[in-house]
């Protein structure tokens, strides 16, 4: 069995599972990016090496099962702190509807992801090479996006500051973060509160592995209007 058969059987296996039934070209697609990913990983650390062998739980689905979570009306997102295209990629390919622009700092990184969206045929996607704060990004996507998407790149507060010139003036912030949570957001809250509608901390529990979500993963949703 060759690779990427492998991860599609394992993404399966998960997704069906866990109730959700994505159709045969996305687990396909799903199972193709996990070899990219794994194949370049040889040569430029996106994901720890030590990883490599659970990158279909810990990388490719979870970033995938965000989609479950995301309100239905968005359009266009922002994945701050993308590295290898996590969670952009699977988020775009699990729910295609949704155009997406994959930001890193890191050249090396964003030259892959470009390599990956072309190899996968996503025109939904773009991926620059740049800082989220600085003035040329926020003149040219200032007040463009209705979801901010990050995967533990920087604590909340840190995020809103990214997220508030770039969003529209209604918007989601979805971070998927690891450990107690309660601090950081009081945190964030206390800065931010006037901005923050509503906001709901969700357990990522999942079949088979994680079903009391052993490995402590959560997502935050906060709904924001300027």
């Amino acid at each position: 069995m060759d690779l990427q058969e492998q991860y599609l059987r394992e993404l399966k296996v998960l997704f069906w599972d866990n109730g959700i039934n994505p159709d045969e070209y996305q687990l396909e697609r799903l199972a193709l990016f996990g070899t990219l990913v794994n194949q370049k990983n040889s040569k430029l650390n996106l994901i720890s090496r030590k990883d490599v062998l659970k990158i279909v739980e810990n990388h490719i689905f979870i970033s995938s099962y965000v989609s479950e979570f995301i309100p239905p009306k968005v359009s266009r997102f922002l994945d701050i702190g993308t590295g290898g295209g996590f969670p952009g990629i699977p988020l775009a390919i699990t729910r295609p509807i949704l155009r997406g622009v994959l930001v890193d700092s890191t050249a090396k990184k964003i030259d892959a992801v470009k390599e990956f969206i072309n190899k996968l045929k996503m025109s939904n996607l773009t991926a620059e090479n740049a800082r989220v704060e600085s003035d040329e990004f926020i003149q040219k996507y200032a007040n463009s996006f209705d979801l901010v998407v990050s995967r533990a790149t920087v604590p909340l507060i840190i995020l809103f500051r990214y997220a508030l010139p770039l969003i529209k003036e209604k918007a989601y912030i979805v971070a998927i973060k690891g450990g107690d949570l309660m601090d950081e957001f009081k945190t964030a809250e206390l800065k931010y509160k006037s901005f923050i509608k509503k906001s709901t901390i969700f357990e990522l529990a999942y079949k088979p592995s994680n079903t009391r979500n052993e490995k402590g993963k959560k997502l935050v949703l906060i709904e924001l209007n300027k």
